[in-house]
């Protein structure tokens, strides 16, 4: 996820959960030389969170191009899911990354984040009040957390990137938890079924803001969705709220949707890790995510899930 952060300082309205701390963080892991790396694992840049550079220049991806991007965003649900599914009370995030990172490993694919700018580990895991790119540590997740797990893996030339929220095992208010995952599910597919060919970029931060604010929460503005494909980030910036994008979308573009939906206030604050960001209110968010590509009729949604069709969601859209 691109950022347009900006510092914030607020007064912390308290909160009865222990506030989230930075844990231990393990050496860095050994990416098997059969693993073809992007060309950012050779640079190994210090650590600093990256910006989109604008410019007007919106990849369009051939057909050969796409059926790259599909593989590599089919292996990113996969492995997303996969990795929901290690989420139990006790594990720690640092235990998920590394078994996750077997996982992608397993399918000759590597994962984007591992030295994407310094990052050190293969998924962001953010947990409660983390709002984005939480680094696994030696933190043991407990009963009713909230964790966002970000996945995007590289294959074949190509990035595929998605996210999802879960809950850790049975929480003392499942309510309000299922009602956060609940409206920031849905604001996410709100945006992506405002897409389509020579749709303004414009819509998706329309139809996003005014679903969200509609059910009394409110999307985090510093952090938005971004162009995907060859490069990890690129151009389209995707705005989650209003905003005065000029931008037009095309076949052959792919890009994330990805708003991050607080209960509180969406002021957030950066660790000084230059990664980890939490809301100042110590609010909860959560955060789905897909990648989407626009075709001569509509738009699909690369890294679907087959769990979504029970939510009335489908993998292709055509526009009326």
């Amino acid at each position: 996820m691109a950022s347009t952060i900006r510092r914030l300082t607020k007064a912390v309205a308290a909160v009865t959960r222990p506030r989230l701390r930075k844990g231990v963080v393990s050496p860095l892991l050994e990416v098997p030389s059969k693993i073809q790396k992007p060309p950012y694992y050779f640079r190994r840049n210090s650590s600093t969170m990256p910006l989109i550079q604008e410019s007007n220049n919106i990849p369009i991806l051939s057909e050969e191009e796409q059926k790259k991007m599909r593989e590599s965003c089919r292996i990113a649900s996969s492995v997303l899911e996969f990795a929901c599914s290690l989420v139990k009370p006790g594990i720690t995030t640092d235990e998920i990354d590394k078994i996750v990172t077997e996982e992608i490993f397993r399918h000759e694919a590597y994962p984007s984040p591992l030295h994407y700018h310094g990052f050190p580990k293969s998924i962001c895991t953010s947990v409660n009040e983390c709002a984005c790119h939480g680094i696994p540590d030696n933190r043991a997740l407990v009963e009713g957390d909230l964790i966002s797990i970000d996945v995007t893996v590289y294959k074949n030339g190509f990035h595929g990137d998605t996210c999802k929220t879960v809950i850790v095992g049975e929480p003392k208010n499942p309510d309000a938890l299922n009602k956060l995952i609940e409206v920031s599910y849905e604001a996410t597919w709100t945006g992506i079924k405002s897409c389509g060919p020579n749709v303004s970029f414009r819509a998706i931060g329309d139809s996003i803001e005014n679903f969200v604010k509609e059910e009394g929460m409110d999307v985090i503005p510093d952090f938005v969705g971004h162009g995907v494909g060859k490069d990890f980030h690129s151009m389209p910036t995707v705005h989650h709220t209003k905003n005065d994008s000029h931008d037009l979308m095309k076949p052959g573009m792919t890009f994330t949707i990805e708003p991050l939906v607080c209960e509180g206030s969406p002021e957030v604050a950066m660790w000084n890790d230059m990664w980890t960001v939490t809301t100042l209110d110590r609010s909860l968010v959560s955060q789905f995510e897909h990648t989407i590509l626009i075709t001569e009729t509509g738009f699909d949604v690369l890294t679907f899930r087959e769990e979504e069709t029970a939510f009335g969601h489908q993998p292709s859209y055509k526009n009326n």
